[in-house]
């Protein structure tokens, strides 16, 4: 608290930006209080109360904390709408916004793919509800109907033995790829030389990685009933499927691979998408206009 006090004396700090309740959003309502400066805090999962994470012996408590910090806050920025209703659902009083994750377009950006591979390239940690069993069992599906089609998952977690075992026994050997944690150019560059990118989780706030591979100008796959579904127009610049519903997956697949013209256009569509309102600088611009307004 000291070394705050000293800085806020040297530079006046006029708002505080916290990441989720807990633990950011509590230090920060600490220091609004204490120094009298505004605070503002992001919520970037569906878990807004910490509730799921903390299980039911700290649930009560975690629920508890992260309802003050909301209430307390000038304003409650959500990544979607759909992180927005769980969060009014715990505390309707608070002010909320929502300001969706952008894309650095110029990272991401679309590349030529020329070759006989199909890849379908996968993101996100190795926990059952990112979905990445259900793919592989679609991929499995559809394998024989395309020769050269390989998957690549980008990750860490728990599933990775799983993983590996599921691949085995659906008789995937060589062409399903578990890379492990890569950097944001690492995955840039993977996206370039994907056909389409499939991402089945069930549990999403929004998906920074479902962004990406849009703008990178690929065919992109995600569950219908989360946050993307605000950003993906099924059919137009992306495809949605039933969470769990392994069909849906497999059909989705199976047309976009067979289809080169239709992966382009979707991909094309969802690159605009992208340019048209969801890069690093548009959500800058609305973040500098909730500051503006939250730090009066």
């Amino acid at each position: 608290m000291r070394n705050v006090r000293e800085l806020h004396r040297r530079r006046p700090i006029q708002l505080i930006h916290a990441h989720a309740a807990l633990p950011c959003g509590h230090a920060a309502a600490l220091l609004s209080r204490e120094i009298g400066i505004p605070f503002v805090v992001s919520v970037h999962g569906l878990d807004a109360f910490s509730v799921r994470q903390a299980g039911e012996y700290a649930g009560h408590r975690c629920r508890e904390v992260s309802l003050h910090v909301y209430q307390s806050a000038r304003c409650v920025i959500c990544v979607s709408e759909h992180v927005q209703e769980q969060v009014l659902q715990g505390s309707p009083q608070s002010k909320t916004a929502v300001v969706y994750n952008g894309v650095d377009p110029a990272l991401f950006s679309p590349e030529s793919n020329s070759g006989k591979t199909l890849r379908i390239v996968s993101v996100g940690d190795l926990i059952p509800t990112k979905g990445h069993a259900m793919l592989l069992r679609a991929i499995g599906r559809v394998a024989r109907e395309f020769p050269f089609l390989e998957c690549t998952v980008v990750g860490e977690g728990p599933e990775h033995s799983r993983l590996l075992s599921l691949s085995n026994e659906l008789m995937l050997n060589g062409r399903v790829r578990l890379l492990g944690r890569q950097g944001r150019r690492e995955i840039a560059d993977l996206l370039k030389t994907a056909a389409v990118f499939a991402l089945p989780s069930i549990y999403e706030g929004l998906g920074c990685v479902y962004l990406e591979a849009m703008a990178c100008g690929k065919a992109t796959v995600a569950c219908r009933g989360q946050g993307i579904e605000e950003v993906i127009q099924h059919g137009r610049d992306g495809w949605l499927v039933g969470p769990d519903n392994l069909e849906e997956l497999t059909q989705g697949l199976s047309l976009l691979l067979q289809d080169q013209q239709l992966r382009e256009r979707i991909g094309s569509q969802a690159r605009a998408t992208i340019l048209c309102g969801f890069t690093l600088e548009h959500q800058a611009r609305h973040l500098l206009n909730i500051y503006q307004q939250c730090a009066l």
